[in-house]
């Protein structure tokens, strides 16, 4: 090797430790080192440098070159394969004053002369054609600055051609630069350097507006503390989770041919002047205290934004999943037990033999009101107190609900699990942050399989698991939902070894799946019932509370006559309060006697109807005297009890107590809200006989129980039988009011979930009434009331169509768009108002009006499965080919949302089977997607082309391949399905569940048991093993060899 000492310029690159290139830049002899292979960042380029100057330690003047990720904005238009250099800005240890000054003086002669840097990358792989693949200038229209919305999934390989698109509305178009700009531009300002990446364009754009940063990296900043140097960078990325390799090589020859240029303005002997690196590293370290703080400003800066940012992001993901949360629920229940009370549950030999085994489930059936929901909570805050400083066990906890029914179907229940097992950790696992990237740009939802996927994954992070279920009789029966849940939550024990502990009522469908498991019936003992007897015996008038032998004859006397159901203790107890002496007391006690005995006559020990119906009757008699106890109220009393009653029994979903209130405060024909008007909560719960309670955290206001809304669903049509038309009543007088009319609450472009919520926070009964009025009048009946919604919707406010279109269902609670002037006809088909859709038809209205996204009468029908109003829009006319503006039709948007009533009767119509959407999506390829395998056994019925494909090539196979689907491969392969079917990239359904982080080593086995091509190449010359190497999916690896 030569002299070290004759080396005098450092040039170092962010691509082995004293691992050196020397050579001849002009006159200057050159050292270049490269960071070590695959390490990045502050302390990396500092020991670099280190090592540098201890090697050649006659260095004067130092280079930091290479490429990454810039940060464009309306001042400094920045494009890929650009530069930027360094402008010094006196927080960090400057360059050298001769490079400084060769900058500048660079900078002017390529400002009247222009730059040769494009001659000479061209003359440099004109001598070498082997590097042009690697280091020649890209496509231009491989340039794409996304939107900062706008993210890359996580799919694989593919570039952004393939999963982010060429739709210019999701782009930052930019004039293309004219013959008097240089293609190739340099930029001069502010680096911003950290000890990560950036990857998130919002970030940037905050750095870009507060800072005025150019560049981002990740070596400067530890750099100039040990080798003052120029920094100059080739720009190959945008900092945003776009990441364009394509642009790396030239980037990088870029930024190396202005290093030269730099280089060949300085005279050697300019350079000899200068102090040695190491000299000036030495007097720089006695001030060091000081300047270390301005050094790292932007570093701190960025790294707190890339904080804030990834917290927000992780409750954002969370929040994404599944928005519910039972935490709320835990507290209020845990809240209500009386202390000391099930902890025969926690000391018996089922519990502990549970506890302590892996791979077990505990099944605890139990009759109607035993307390069952109140154990499961007790049963909660037990593991969760055990295991608080044992990171590595796993609890998550669901408690299915009957007035939830269409917020629990079963992706929302996994999802749920998921998002409870994760939200205790630093962030997202990959498999998470995967379904988010693919789904949240696309408005859609992970598929159950996709979701169980996941879960299964971060199990595997526990040693152990525990799931506990409440009242999985509640999960609603309707499309197999319980079935479905039951068969997830099974394979997931099976895979996993998780310990399951389920509470139900004695329903044979599910005693039977948990024959053979451990068992325990849930019966409230006499000691718990006393328990709670003691703790509310207080609540009584106070002759009782003055005389102890009257409360040991009322507490003896009830936990001998509820045979193990607290609920009838409670209400018991609750028929007592309107008592107003011992003897009347007495008697009620005595009734309740007789009424056991009549009780036992029907009850029968095997579980059968004779069983079931005498729980019923111990119930419907305590609840009949609780509305006899209403009935004898004073008028206004006795309505305000009815209404309060009928709201929370009849209402779509839970209401919380301002919603409640403010219903209960609308008076008809009226245009304006008294809030004088509203009840109290207090008194709302008072007069309802004990049937009614808020829960403390939730702030929802209920009925007690299951059975008392089972009681009422029997008992409506002779309790409150207007109801349904009061509510719709109340609904669309408040939507009527004159405060939502005119430009005070003007409707906007958009309508995010934040806005909705401040909306629901000042007017609380807005979203409710928006949502459900047409649901309460289509069981009005629609008849009764049909001439006050026509009337609505002749003069609805512009707000109320807005929210109306937004909250029917058509987009969810995840995928809420901006569509405003929803055609009248339109409202009332999401709805299923038969009877109006008629009317306006018979008044001229258009059958085929759209509203602003494209969608029509009955697309939304479609949608929403109203299978009548199909019926009647196809009678009237409308064209049953009607496509919105992303070219779905109705039998699409039917298939989609797995309405097959709605589905067959479009088919029976003659609706195209083989239409496809502006992306090519046919309606199988949708149904496919989103795994509903009775659609998909429908439409290949009937004859749907089983190979059809998208605009990627990609068929059914493929979609379901990708994320594991075993049963959907299954019908796809035993209906004649193409086992190697390509997509435009030369992919396999092979290739896809190679790759996929849903699929598995089953989904492949099934694919290759069909006769799958194992050896099959795609466009890129890869198999199917070839991508799950670069996806590190070793087992399937395994499989394909």
């Amino acid at each position: 090797m030569s002299n070290p000492n004759d080396y005098t310029v450092g040039w170092i690159c962010a691509i082995s430790t004293n691992d050196y290139t020397l050579g001849k830049f002009g006159n200057h002899n050159v050292v270049i080192a490269v960071l070590p292979d695959g390490e990045y960042g502050i302390a990396s380029a500092a020991g670099v440098a280190r090592d540098m100057l201890y090697s050649f330690p006659n260095v004067r003047i130092g280079l930091m070159v290479s490429i990454g990720g810039s940060a464009p904005s309306l001042k400094h238009d920045i494009r890929l394969g650009d530069i930027v250099s360094f402008r010094p800005t006196g927080f960090l240890n400057q360059p050298p004053m001769v490079l400084r000054g060769a900058v500048s003086g660079l900078k002017s002669q390529y400002e009247s002369e222009g730059h040769q840097l494009e001659d000479a990358i061209n003359s440099v792989l004109e001598k070498k054609p082997r590097l042009l693949q690697k280091y020649r200038r890209p496509e231009p229209s491989t340039d794409r600055l996304y939107q900062a919305e706008i993210t890359h999934p996580l799919q694989g390989d593919l570039g952004c051609t393939a999963v982010c698109g060429d739709d210019l509305s999701n782009m930052i178009v930019r004039p293309a630069r004219t013959t008097y700009e240089d293609n190739l531009t340099i930029h001069y300002g502010l680096i911003a350097s950290a000890n990560q990446l950036i990857k998130d364009a919002i970030v940037r754009d905050i750095l870009v507006a507060e800072k005025e940063v150019l560049y981002f990296e990740m070596e400067a900043a530890g750099l100039m503390n040990h080798f003052p140097s120029l920094v100059i960078r080739g720009i190959y990325d945008y900092s945003d989770s776009h990441k364009n390799k394509e642009w790396q090589g030239y980037a990088a020859i870029a930024a190396a041919a202005y290093a030269k240029d730099l280089l060949c303005r300085i005279p050697l002997n300019k350079v000899e002047a200068e102090k040695r690196i190491s000299d000036i590293i030495s007097e720089f370290f006695v001030t060091m205290a000081g300047v270390q703080e301005k050094v790292l400003n932007v570093s701190i800066g960025v790294d707190r934004l890339l904080r804030e940012r990834h917290d927000q992001e992780y409750n954002t993901t969370l929040d994404w999943l599944t928005p519910i949360n039972y935490g709320p629920q835990q507290s209020d229940f845990f809240g209500r037990r009386q202390a000391g009370t099930g902890q025969w549950l926690l000391d018996s030999a089922e519990f502990q033999a549970w506890l302590y085994t892996k791979n077990q489930t505990l099944f605890c059936p139990g009759i109607p009101g035993s307390g069952k929901t109140i154990l499961t909570s007790i049963v909660v805050d037990y593991l969760y107190t055990k295991f608080r400083k044992d990171q590595d066990v796993g609890i998550a906890y669901l408690y299915c609900d009957f007035r939830r029914q269409h917020e629990q179907n079963p992706e929302e229940l996994l999802a749920s699990l998921l998002k409870q097992l994760i939200q205790e950790q630093s962030s997202p696992p990959n498999s998470v942050k995967f379904l988010y990237g693919q789904h949240k740009n696309k408005w859609t939802r992970p598929s159950i399989t996709d979701i169980s996927k996941a879960l299964i994954s971060v199990i595997s992070i526990f040693s152990r698991v525990f799931i506990i279920i409440d009242a999985l009789d509640e999960c609603q029966v309707n499309n197999g939902y319980r079935s479905r849940f039951q068969t997830e939550i099974s394979k997931l024990q099976a895979e996993c070894n998780a310990n399951l502990f389920v509470t139900s009522r004695f329903i044979p469908e599910i005693t039977e799946k948990f024959k053979g498991d451990i068992s325990l019936e849930i019966r409230a003992n006499k000691e718990d019932i006393r328990r709670y007897l003691n703790g509310s015996i207080l609540r009584l008038p106070a002759f009782v509370r003055r005389n102890p032998e009257l409360q040991e004859e009322i507490k003896t006397e009830i936990v001998e006559t509820v045979d193990g159901m607290f609920l009838l203790a409670k209400l018991h107890l609750e028929s007592l309060t309107g008592k107003r002496s011992p003897t009347s007391v007495r008697i009620a006690l005595k009734r309740l006697r007789t009424r056991l005995e009549e009780y036992d006559k029907a009850y029968d020990k095997a579980y059968d109807k004779a069983y079931d119906k005498a729980y019923d009757k111990a119930y419907d008699k305590a609840y009949d005297e609780a509305m006899e106890r209403i009935k004898g109220q004073v008028i206004d009393t006795q309505k305000l009890a009815e209404q309060v009653l009928s709201w929370i029994t009849l209402a779509k979903r839970p209401l919380i107590t301002s919603e409640l209130r403010y219903a209960l405060a609308v008076e008809v024909s009226k245009s304006e809200l008294d809030e004088e008007n509203r009840p109290e909560i207090q008194d709302m719960v008072s007069i309802c006989a004990g049937l009614v309670t808020v829960d403390k955290k939730s702030n929802v206001i209920r009925l007690v129980h299951y059975t008392t809304q089972e009681y009422f669903e029997r008992t409506q049509s002779h309790w409150f039988p207007s109801a349904e038309t009061e509510i719709a009543t109340a609904c669309i007088t408040y939507l009527s009011f004159n405060i939502f009319k005119g430009d005070a609450l003007a409707v906007q472009t958009e309508m995010s979930n934040e806005k909705l919520l401040g909306l629901s926070s000042k007017y609380p009964f807005l979203l409710y009434a928006a949502q459900f009025w047409g649901y309460h009048a289509c069981r009005g009946p629609e008849s009764d009331m049909l001439d006050l919604i026509l009337d609505f919707l002749e003069k609805a406010p512009k707000l109320a169509y807005f929210l109306m279109h937004i909250l029917t269902y058509r987009y969810g609670a995840s995928g809420r768009r901006s569509v405003a002037n929803a055609p009248k006809l339109q409202i009332a088909a999401s709805f299923g108002l038969k009877e109006t859709v008629k009317a306006l038809w018979k008044r001229g209205a258009d059958i085929e009006a759209q509203s602003s996204d494209g969608w029509t009468a009955l697309s939304s029908a479609a949608w929403n499965g109203q299978e009548a109003v199909i019926e009647l829009l196809l009678e009237c006319g409308a064209n049953i080919e009607a496509k919105n503006d992303a070219g779905w039709t109705a039998l699409a948007n039917a298939c989609r949302n797995e309405h097959l009533g709605a589905v067959r009767k479009l088919l029976a119509k003659g609706a195209d089977i083989e239409t496809k959407t502006n992306a090519g999506w046919t309606p199988l390829l949708g149904a496919a997607w989103h795994g509903h395998e009775s659609v998909v056994c429908l439409l290949l019925e009937k004859g749907a082309d089983i190979e059809a494909k998208n605009k990627g090539g990609w068929t059914s196979l493929h979609q379901v391949a990708g994320h594991g689907g075993n049963i959907m491969i299954k019908i796809l392969l035993d209906s004649g399905a193409s086992v190697d079917a390509r997509s435009n990239w030369g992919w396999t359904p092979l290739m896809s569940a190679a790759t996929a982080k849903t699929s598995d080593e089953h989904t492949v086995q099934l694919l290759l048991h069909a006769g799958s091509d194992k050896a099959a190449r795609d466009t890129r010359a890869e198999t199917a093993w070839d991508k799950a190497r670069q996806h590190g999916k070793t087992a399937i690896m395994r499989l394909l060899r």
